[in-house]
C-alpha cells in the first residue's frame, strides 16, 4: 500500500516541541512532504533558529514516520528559509493555544 502525504502529517500530529502545548503540523512548521517508494522526505522549522530542540524534534519526527506509515526510511531536514511565524499556525492550533 503506497504512503500518502496525508498518512504523514497525521502522524507528525504526535510530534510537539517541547515548549509548545502544539504538534508540529497544526504549529505550522512542516513546510513539505514528498514522498518516493518507500521514503519519506519532510521539510520542517522551528519557531526560532537556533532552537536547541531541532534534533530532537528531527528525530521524533523521523521515528514516527516510520513506525506509523511503514516507510522503509525517513529524512527530516530542518530549514530556516523563509522563516516560521505564527501567522502559520492552523485553526486547530489557534484554538489549542487559546487565539480565537
Amino acid at each position: 500500500m503506497a504512503i500518502t502525504e496525508e498518512q504523514v502529517l497525521e502522524v507528525l500530529r504526535d510530534v510537539y516541541d517541547p515548549e509548545i502545548p502544539v504538534n508540529v503540523v497544526d504549529l505550522g512548521l512542516v513546510y513539505g512532504v514528498e514522498i518516493l517508494d518507500d521514503m519519506v522526505r519532510v521539510t520542517m522549522t522551528m519557531t526560532a533558529p537556533g532552537c536547541p530542540f531541532h534534533t530532537q524534534l528531527s528525530m521524533d519526527a523521523q521515528e514516527r514516520i516510520i513506525a506509523g506509515t511503514g516507510a522503509k526510511d525517513a529524512e527530516v531536514e530542518i530549514v530556516w528559509d523563509p522563516p516560521w511565524t505564527p501567522d502559520r499556525i492552523t485553526e486547530e492550533g489557534r484554538a489549542l493555544l487559546g487565539w480565537f
